[in-house]
């Protein structure tokens, strides 16, 4: 389960708007504790796919991971997940998505309909299935 305040929720959202017609891309941190995962803060990263891709597709790259990690050790954070929008599509996974995913990371989905942000899913990957397809992941949403 993934517990996320509004608040990062509504950040989240913003981002997806803010890069239509384009996918966004970003960083979740918290802290783990086994299957759960508690986030506090965003880290928004530019989509780098080529920009005939972006409006379907989003790359983090090695470089954008490495910062990620400093980020996270310097705030003494875990990357728990991370986030990405699907613009004038639903907020259910592709199958790009699911062959790029990593084990036990949450993937928030924004589905941002003419430019405006609409149903937002959460998955992970399943264990029970070694790690290759996604399932639905609880989200306990604070105020």
């Amino acid at each position: 389960m993934l517990e996320i305040t509004e608040e990062l929720l509504a950040a989240i959202r913003a981002e997806a708007e803010k890069a239509y017609p384009d996918e966004c891309c970003g960083f979740i941190f918290g802290k783990m504790s086994g299957t759960d995962k508690s986030a506090v803060s965003i880290l928004p990263n530019l989509n780098k796919s080529e920009d005939a891709e972006r409006y379907h597709r989003f790359t983090i790259t090695a470089e954008d991971m490495l910062r990620a990690e400093l980020h996270a050790r310097k705030e003494k954070l875990d990357i728990v997940g991370f986030y990405h929008s699907h613009p004038d599509c639903p907020a259910i996974p592709s199958e790009y998505d699911r062959s790029h995913a990593l084990a036990v990371y949450s993937y928030i989905i924004v589905s941002c309909v003419k430019g405006r942000a609409a149903e937002v899913t959460n998955h992970t990957l399943d264990p029970e299935d070694n790690y290759t397809t996604f399932i639905a992941e609880a989200m306990k949403i604070k105020n």
